[in-house]
């Protein structure tokens, strides 16, 4: 069974982070391994607290699985700080395995988790260790200090990601209105992938659920576009099948293929 090491932050909510991304390994039928990041008290209302891991319990959680077990891929989330997302850009530089990175800059909710000391790690570091880089708009806006506001702005968005490295970026566009677009390229194919949007408000951990799937298909031998195609479809159910959770914005549903009951 491919085996595929996740490096992020815990949801105590279930919604996102660590948890989505176990769930969606599962989901897709490979072996699914953390290294934390972060621990967050958090919930369907937000973020109500978070206490980043020692850069050097994160490079131990890493190296004990990758020693032994390997990866087939490898993906990124939660990074608050410089040293952490310097850390494990090294890490990921030095596996021989591709490497989905979702820069994740706030939450579903807005809160910010990651330092604004971190942005330029993230471009010089992390990102030209990336297979696949994955942002939405915020994080476009974060890295490149572009914003974009419509479909046709979006090519210069990736452009201007790619400078910093990945091989591949997908922008996402699902904060603009109308279909859920995204846009996949390395510089010279493109690939736009949309979906209906789904009227449902339950939308939590759809990024670390979608970069999860990409880095699961990857690991099953996938081609970038291949696994990017895949997740898409895997993550469009997801968020159809959002389900209410608690007094606020509830989590996709990362076992919908499996349901009988819907």
């Amino acid at each position: 069974m491919p085996c595929v090491l996740t490096v992020a932050g815990s949801d105590s909510g279930g919604g996102a982070g660590i948890q989505a991304d176990l769930k969606t390994m599962l989901a897709l039928g490979v072996h699914g391994m953390s290294v934390v990041t972060a621990v967050t008290a958090q919930n369907s209302l937000g973020v109500q607290g978070a206490w980043e891991l020692p850069v050097e319990a994160v490079r131990a959680q890493y190296r004990s699985v990758v020693d032994d077990i390997g990866v087939q891929a490898v993906k990124t989330g939660m990074l608050s700080s410089a040293e952490l997302v310097e850390a494990v850009a090294e890490l990921i530089a030095g596996t021989d395995a591709p490497a989905v990175v979702d820069p994740v800059g706030v939450s579903k909710h807005g809160d910010a988790l990651l330092a604004a000391s971190a942005l330029d790690s993230v471009r010089t570091k992390l990102l030209p260790a990336a297979t696949v880089a994955t942002p939405n708009l915020d994080e476009v806006a974060q890295i490149t200090g572009l914003r974009v506001e419509s479909e046709r702005e979006m090519r210069g968005a990736a452009a201007a990601v790619l400078e910093y490295g990945p091989r591949w970026v997908l922008i996402k566009g699902g904060h603009l209105p109308g279909d859920a677009v995204d846009l996949l390229t390395d510089g010279s194919e493109e690939h736009w992938l949309r979906a209906p949007r789904h009227d449902n408000r339950h939308t939590h951990g759809t990024g670390c659920t979608l970069a999860s799937a990409i880095a699961s298909g990857l690991a099953k031998g996938r081609s970038v576009p291949e696994a990017v195609v895949e997740a898409k479809e895997y993550v469009t159910g997801a968020v159809a099948a959002g389900f209410a959770l608690g007094g606020g914005i509830g989590p996709v549903d990362h076992g919908w293929r499996f349901r009988t009951d819907v």
